[in-house]
């Protein structure tokens, strides 16, 4: 709620400026922000680890559209005070990764910064909507330091595997195709496809596991030779003793 309060508020202070433009303006600079701490987590992870958990890293600011569809969907009279305050993926990020145990070390990643505040969180991976749908949501409160005041900013993060994405893409267009009532007989082949993808998670993260198993063998025997090398290299450089008569 203190959130919400300082957005109003920083809407009244801004009496020169159109109240829309304003909010907009703080949620841009909520996903500049959070963008960047994204980022950094992924810099970070590659120069540890030597690889790198996110694909791709989209965003995007709801339009006034879909706000308002939305604000009368809940129903709720169009207003920037109710579009602060009951929609919250305004600002979205949705961050793409190849397999889904990337999904629960980013979603924990997230989660330790100290300057970002988790508001809730929604797993739909392990539980999926009925139509199908997996992902993993967080909603997060980001501060933005202005030149007179501190605006806690609301951003939905989504993450999800490159085929998680792919699903939910085909999903979203029939949604809005056919008004969110597609035939039965489409939503079928729908929720049919939602297990093909998980299937299909599940299997490349268990190739993956086999794949770094392998490397981890291979670079064992690697050090062992290395190891062994050293040792028969010593003992041939060492001068013979010779025996006394």
């Amino acid at each position: 709620m203190r959130g919400e309060q300082q957005v109003e508020a920083a809407l009244k202070s801004y009496e020169d400026v159109d109240s829309w433009k304003t909010v907009i303006f703080l949620y841009n600079a909520a996903l500049k922000e959070v963008g960047t701490k994204l980022e950094i987590l992924n810099d970070e992870f590659q120069h540890v680890h030597k690889y790198n958990p996110i694909e791709h890293i989209k965003t995007r600011i709801k339009t006034p559209e879909s706000i308002v569809k939305k604000l009368k969907r809940y129903g709720y009279e169009t207003s920037i005070e109710n579009m602060v305050r009951y929609i919250n993926d305004i600002a979205g990020v949705r961050l793409i990764c190849s397999f889904t145990s990337d999904i629960y070390r980013l979603a924990e990643m997230i989660g330790n910064q100290s300057d970002l505040k988790v508001l809730s969180i929604k797993d739909y991976i392990k539980n999926p909507k009925e139509s199908g749908y997996k992902s993993y949501h967080m909603l997060v409160s980001v501060p933005i330091f202005l030149s007179d005041s501190v605006v806690d900013t609301k951003v939905e993060i989504q993450i999800r595997t490159i085929a998680m994405d792919f699903w939910a893409s085909l999903e979203h267009k029939i949604y809005y195709k056919f008004e969110g009532n597609a035939p039965e007989y489409i939503s079928r082949d729908l929720r049919e496809c939602a297990k093909m993808v998980s299937e299909l998670d599940e299997k490349m993260l268990s190739l993956n596991e086999a794949i770094q198993e392998c490397i981890l063998q291979e670079e064992t025997r690697d050090n062992m030779d290395d190891v062994l090398e050293h040792v028969i290299g010593t003992r041939k450089s060492q001068p013979k003793l010779r025996a006394k008569a």
